[in-house]
């Protein structure tokens, strides 16, 4: 961890914007880090909660890492949730003034007014997770999501990428028939869209609004898993104001300083991390260098 005030004083920046951080009720937390615990039964390898704290003992290590501005990443597995989780991540943001507030959706009949109705609460970014919820992104019922999300141009951290295990609905195929619908999607493509890299970086490059999520990818846990094809690290440079930085905090199996070093580690020059860790994000969320408060 003391390796990161350095970085970030190098970099001249205020601090790091982490856009996939998860924060949510602490019942639906403790049944995600129960799911966790039982990864290594299931599939041999550990998946340790690095950081199993109280919420506001989270929030006091997220800011000690030099993080500015975060989300709260949580996600419905079935009808009748996302507007509960809305109005809680609704609540955590006013009493949470560097947190962006977050919303998300399932599609049900309700999914059209629940977004509307986040939206209007002050919602700053969405999570959709497809492998979770085990949905299609192209279901009916997400045309008034996708619209009114184009239409406001909000953020949409998106899990559809095959990993850690493939869905139904996983995969770039489902999302590259969205985005030929909703070409002007603010789509943020979570863990870079692990292990299908190329194909999700043919999205960013086809899409001029489609951003990546450095969540989880280059560590050495995940390069086991889903290794990032190393001649694709020029196409990072070439889109390097489309990708942003991310955690997976609380829920990583390893120190925290350890995902930024992943990053660092790209040797992609200063410029591009500066980028990454800080103005891109600061830009999609429009607050400035100068370190102002995402409520402000």
């Amino acid at each position: 961890m003391t390796a990161l005030p350095a970085t970030i004083d190098r970099l001249g920046i205020p601090g790091i914007v982490d856009v996939h951080t998860h924060f949510m009720p602490e019942p639906v937390l403790a049944k995600v880090w129960k799911f966790f615990d039982g990864v290594e039964a299931r599939t041999g390898n550990a998946w340790p909660i690095t950081y199993r704290g109280d919420e506001e003992a989270r929030l006091e290590q997220l800011r000690g890492f030099g993080v500015i501005a975060f989300t709260s990443m949580l996600y419905p597995h079935k009808p009748g949730m996302a507007a509960w989780l809305n109005g809680w991540a609704a609540d955590f943001a006013a009493r949470t003034t560097d947190c962006l507030q977050t919303a998300t959706f399932f599609p049900e009949e309700s999914a059209g007014a629940d977004v509307a109705a986040a939206l209007e609460s002050g919602a700053r970014v969405f999570k959709s997770h497809v492998q979770v919820g085990a949905y299609d992104p192209r279901d009916p019922l997400l045309d008034p999501v996708w619209g009114q999300l184009e239409d406001a141009g909000t953020p949409i951290v998106i899990h559809c990428g095959g990993g850690p295990d493939a869905g139904a609905f996983t995969g770039p195929g489902p999302v590259a028939e969205v985005l030929r619908r909703f070409p002007q999607l603010q789509l943020v493509i979570a863990h870079m869209g692990a292990p299908e890299y190329s194909e999700f970086l043919d999205l960013a490059e086809q899409y001029d609004r489609v951003h990546l999520d450095t969540t989880m990818a280059f560590h050495a846990f995940m390069e086991q898993l889903a290794p990032f094809p190393v001649a694709e690290r020029q196409r990072l440079v070439a889109l390097g104001d489309r990708v942003l930085f991310g955690s997976d905090f609380p829920n990583i199996p390893y120190p925290y300083d350890e995902a930024v070093a992943a990053v660092v580690d790209l040797d992609l020059g200063d410029d591009w991390l500066r980028a990454v860790l800080h103005d891109n994000a600061a830009r999609m969320f429009d607050f400035e260098r100068a370190g102002r408060r995402p409520s402000d």
